[in-house]
């Protein structure tokens, strides 16, 4: 039996743009504020990863682990750099996870970052097409000008066609994001508001980003600066940090699978090491889906929403879209996903976009999150955090302790 491993402490800063903060900047304040939440010093940590994604191709720079250990306090102690396309932030807290039961320490850091945006806020839309593009099979480029949403559209498609889905009933799942992000202060899209008319008229800014398929701009997630850190421990770390185990949240249940990383000759609607990573964390957890009613799930495109709600048991494969479009998937309603505002609405910072969804859980069990999207009875609560076209999934199950 593994030892029980907590959530002692969370933060995040504002999604969106960072603007001058440099790389070396964004890992030392992830480090220091998550500390500052229990008022600790780095140097009660025993080791620590660190995800991202674009690094090495946007920021120029790799050895994030060493500047983490750059942190007063953080030298010399074990902590890595994690990728894993936009399951990277997920990862790293796996990457805690396994080095506290492995016994290299009771304490851990995990951090998730990206910086997207120039120095002034500016996107190089080009350029990241290109750089997320790496994340899919060279097989799967040809003649794909933005790779991502070029391979998600065609999951769209076939989800429409397949389950005679219309496309109201997937971007409804984006204007309840927006509804929610409205109320999250650290929402990239906070002060904007659509309605479903909105979202479907094809003018302005909403388009079809890919000539003849049924993605449009409000489908999408957004393009984002930002940066999450959580502080991990077993019961004798809490007992080292100080901290009580009521105000904790134990990660009950842990998983990870991937699937081949090429689309073709694979079905992304119902993708089998995201259903075997979530089975394999509800089991560890010894949870049933019903008793989920707080969750986080990966929505880079909507359709992506859809099947991480249908992964992690709260529709059968093609109801996912309906779930919301019932309200099922509001505050009050069977479970309340992404009340962040998800990664359409509150941002989509590859490395930390993982580490913020079980931050924002942990949020919601402790009742922290504002008033006008806090679950009132937040009990359990799942995440799914995916990479790649439905490729690699991490999933884990959360609960208050008992």
């Amino acid at each position: 039996m593994n030892k029980p491993v907590y959530i002692a402490a969370f933060s995040q800063s504002k999604f969106g743009k960072l603007m001058g903060m440099t790389v070396p900047q964004i890992l030392s304040n992830a480090v220091t504020e998550v500390c500052q939440q229990i008022a600790v010093e780095p140097s009660v940590i025993d080791m620590g990863a660190v995800g991202s994604a674009c690094n090495f191709t946007l920021n120029k720079q790799g050895l994030l682990s060493g500047l983490v250990a750059t942190v007063p306090g953080m030298a010399g102690k074990p902590i890595e750099s994690v990728e894993n396309a936009c399951a990277s932030g997920g990862q790293a807290v796996l990457s805690v996870i396994y080095k506290l039961l492995s016994g290299v320490g009771d304490v851990g850091v995990a951090v998730g970052y990206e910086k997207m945006r120039d120095n002034d806020g500016k996107i190089d839309g080009k350029l990241i097409g290109e750089v997320l593009g790496y994340y899919s099979h060279p097989d799967e480029r040809t003649g794909k000008v933005f790779i991502f949403p070029h391979l998600f559209a065609e999951i769209m498609q076939c989800y429409l066609q397949v389950y005679g889905v219309s496309e109201s009933d997937l971007v409804q799942i984006a204007v309840n994001e927006y509804q929610n992000a409205r109320f999250n202060p650290y929402a990239q899209m906070n002060k904007v508001q659509i309605t479903l008319d909105q979202a479907m008229k094809i003018e302005g800014i909403n388009r079809y980003v890919v000539e003849g398929l049924p993605l449009k701009t409000y489908d999408c997630s957004q393009i984002t600066d930002g940066y999450a850190a959580l502080i991990l421990a077993t019961e004798e770390g809490l007992n080292k940090l100080g901290v009580a185990k009521a105000d904790c949240v134990e990660i009950a249940g842990y998983a990870q699978a991937t699937d081949p990383l090429q689309k073709e000759g694979r079905n992304t609607l119902v993708p089998a090491g995201a259903h075997k990573a979530m089975r394999r964390a509800y089991e560890m957890a010894g949870v049933v889906p019903t008793e989920v009613n707080v969750a986080e799930i990966h929505d880079c495109f909507t359709v992506a929403a859809a099947i991480g709600t249908e992964v992690i048991g709260k529709a059968s494969p093609g109801k996912g879209a309906r779930y919301w479009v019932e309200g099922k998937a509001a505050v009050d309603g069977d479970c309340a996903i992404n009340m962040s505002g998800g990664l359409i609405a509150k941002g989509h910072p590859v490395g930390a976009t993982g580490v913020a969804m079980i931050g924002s859980c942990f949020t919601q069990l402790k009742g922290k999150a504002s008033k006008e999207i806090q679950r009132k009875d937040a009990e359990v609560a799942a995440t799914f955090n995916i990479g790649g076209a439905m490729c690699a999934s991490v999933c884990t199950v959360l609960r208050n302790p008992v």
